[in-house]
């Protein structure tokens, strides 16, 4: 922003404070910036760096106990923090717009999702009751929803993670705002997708003159994204400016770190040693010649559809193999199949045809004792941490429960294995009396990936574990993982649409479209030589390429 320009918003000297039942916690203090109208601006941070409190205050929505204690927010020169609640609600998605970060806590699972869309456009008068089942479908479109007429009448639990962002994404911009706030809007979703969501972003940001303060962790979508970059760790302001400036040449140490710890698909894996083989052992490949985990072999999942012509195949005849000790990566977009066939792993679902084996043992057969111990030796991290995560039982609870459930050690010894899990993922003890609602997103992910290390599984299915995490923290995670991996032998089957993490931490990756296996090889070719022109385009598709900043 010029400096002649006037800011459509302009905060100044911002402070915020919870109230606590040891006094009041001051979460942002001394926060300024300014956006103009149709400019993007970013705010990078870990976890708990106060980038979400101060984009939550700004439009009025601070969690219980929270308030302004100090310093103005200033939107076309009104000063919201003065005003009341009926007139902020007026403010909210005709002015302002917001995207939040958790889809299924944000979208009510018992309302259809046209009809969470209408209630927008109503509410604002920018529909009828005659005309507003049209301008749902047209407004889900422009969100990039496919088939939005079929869509509007499911619900949230019929939509995959990536859907059910791009819905509130059409919530957030249904009333064409002013300034619209993208708090992760895109962590849920695969990269050709992102870049669609985001360019339909930028489209509007140039249609309608609306700006855009962007939420992220991804330094690599900050980068490719905004024109300015503010960079906020512990709660305060350590770095702004032009984000090409900020991300290739920062000055403050805290930035710097934050670009150290960005994965990038130039980047090196995380283990130092050559890449030991490229057998994957797919069927009808060479012959396998490794010690397999996991071996699975024409696996198909067709799921009936009612109403709705052919049936639908999310996993069509995948064959792979799962070396012990070892990372299997499947990347694709959402509704590629990758989730399904980790849920077939996991016996939480059933095959239509095909074999899986485990050890050698035919998974699908497993009864009784036989699957009780394979449950305990194949845990799941799961892609949302706060559906995953019973909200009625503390974080010492939640990470005992499978020691617990299991019957393992004494009362003390769980207790001391609780305490060890929780400095693993790098979190303090003091968190332990908390609730799932108490915690950031990344807070509760680590919870949710020390809970699924408590029974020092062989295999770990990892379902988009990282996506919720800031770069540090994520770095943190991708290294403990690749530790606990040379330690104990572990071997993972790694889901995920961020394809520069895949590149730090899988041996192998599966490339999956439309429910099928398009390419697979070692980590090594799939990134140097990729062979499908799939996975080509889901290498170009990543932010922040061009930068070497990717993640």
């Amino acid at each position: 922003m010029s400096p002649a320009a006037t800011p459509l918003l302009s905060v100044r000297d911002l402070a915020v404070e919870f109230g606590t039942v040891d006094g009041p916690v001051r979460a942002v203090d001394g926060v300024d910036l300014d956006i103009a109208a149709g400019e993007t601006v970013a705010i990078v941070g870990e976890s708990g760096s106060g980038k979400s409190t101060t984009a939550m205050a700004i439009i009025g929505l601070l969690a219980s106990g929270g308030s302004v204690a100090r310093g103005s927010i200033e939107l076309d020169g009104n000063d919201l923090t003065q005003y009341s609640e009926a007139k902020m609600r007026q403010v909210r998605g005709a002015q302002i717009g917001l995207v939040p970060q958790d889809p299924m806590s944000n979208l009510n699972p018992v309302a259809k999702i046209g009809t969470q869309v209408g209630e927008t456009l109503l509410a604002h008068g920018l529909a009828t009751r005659k005309d507003v089942a049209a301008k749902v479908v047209e407004t889900l479109e422009r969100a990039g929803l496919p088939d939005a007429a079929t869509r509007a009448t499911q619900y949230p639990h019929e939509f995959s993670g990536g859907m059910r962002q791009r819905a509130l994404i059409a919530i957030g911009l249904a009333c064409n705002p002013r300034l619209l706030i993208a708090d992760e809007p895109t962590s849920a979703l695969d990269v050709t997708v992102q870049q669609t969501i985001l360019d339909q972003i930028d489209r509007l940001t140039t249609e309608l003159g609306t700006a855009v303060l962007l939420i992220t962790h991804d330094l690599g979508l900050a980068a490719e994204r905004a024109s300015r970059v503010i960079v906020m760790h512990r709660g305060r302001v350590v770095e702004q400016g032009p984000a090409k400036q900020i991300l290739e040449a920062p000055q403050h140490p805290y930035t710097r770190s934050l670009v150290a710890a960005a994965p990038s698909v130039a980047a090196v894996r995380l283990r130092p040693e050559e890449f030991r083989g490229a057998d994957l052992g797919i069927a009808g490949d060479a012959p396998r010649v490794r010690d397999n985990i996991v071996e699975i072999s024409n696996l198909t999942k067709v799921y009936k559809t009612r109403g709705r012509g052919e049936d639908f195949r999310a996993v069509d005849d995948v064959s792979l193999a799962i070396p012990r000790g070892e990372t299997v990566a499947i990347v694709g977009e959402s509704g590629s199949g990758k989730t399904t066939t980790a849920r077939m792993l996991l016996k939480v679902i059933d095959p239509t045809s095909g074999t899986m084996t485990f050890d050698g043992q035919d998974v699908a057969s497993l009864k009784g004792p036989a699957l009780r111990e394979f449950r305990q030796k194949v845990q799941p991290i799961f892609q949302d941490p706060y559906s995953s995560l019973n909200p009625m039982f503390t974080v010492e609870r939640l990470v005992e429960e499978p020691l617990t459930h299991y019957r393992r050690g004494s009362a003390k010894e769980r207790a001391a294995r609780v305490r060890q899990l929780m400095d693993d993922v790098a979190l303090p003890q003091s968190m332990l009396r908390r609730y799932p609602s108490e915690l950031s997103g990344g807070q509760r992910q680590r919870v949710a990936i020390a809970r699924a290390l408590a029974l020092s599984p062989d295999l770990v299915v990892c379902d988009e574990p990282v996506s919720a995490l800031d770069v540090l923290v994520q770095d943190q995670i991708l290294t403990l993982l690749r530790d606990l991996q040379r330690e104990y032998g572990l071997s993972y089957l790694f889901i995920s649409h961020d394809l520069a993490v895949v590149r730090l931490i899988s041996d192998y990756v599966c490339v999956m479209k439309d429910g099928r296996l398009v390419e697979a090889a070692s980590s090594e070719e799939i990134f140097t030589n990729p062979r499908d022109a799939y996975t080509r385009r889901l290498l170009a598709s990543i932010p922040g390429n061009e930068l070497g900043i990717a993640g």
